[in-house]
């Protein structure tokens, strides 16, 4: 999950303060969360 959560934010995205990195990955894990079924 790290990595997927990497390669989708920081290394795409410039980002110019930790707040908005927060919100971005954030954003990112809700959607993730949602959007795909995933096994447990």
């Amino acid at each position: 999950m790290n990595r997927t959560i990497k390669e989708s934010t920081v290394k795409v995205y410039h980002r110019d303060d930790l707040q908005s990195l927060k919100a971005h990955v954030l954003a990112f894990v809700t959607a993730y969360n949602f959007a795909k079924h995933l096994k447990a």
